[in-house]
């Protein structure tokens, strides 16, 4: 599966992240790390099944990758 990093909106409350993280248990995904300096964390879910996520209004989704610097 798939990894994607699901973060919290901007005045979005605390209860949205919990529901998203409740989605992708519910969606067969698994939560592999959360995040401590922002509100947020990675999952493991089905491709095709993240629609479900991005409706959210109150989170934002995005495909896990690597970062390198120079």
């Amino acid at each position: 599966m798939p990894a994607f990093n699901v973060t919290l909106k901007s005045g979005a409350s605390p209860s949205e992240l919990e529901s998203a993280k409740k989605k992708v248990t519910d969606e067969g995904g698994k939560i592999i790390n959360e995040f401590t300096l922002i509100k947020g964390f990675t999952a493991e879910f089905p491709a095709d099944a993240v629609h479900t996520l991005e409706t959210n209004d109150h989170v934002t989704v995005e495909a896990d990758s690597e970062v390198k610097t120079q």
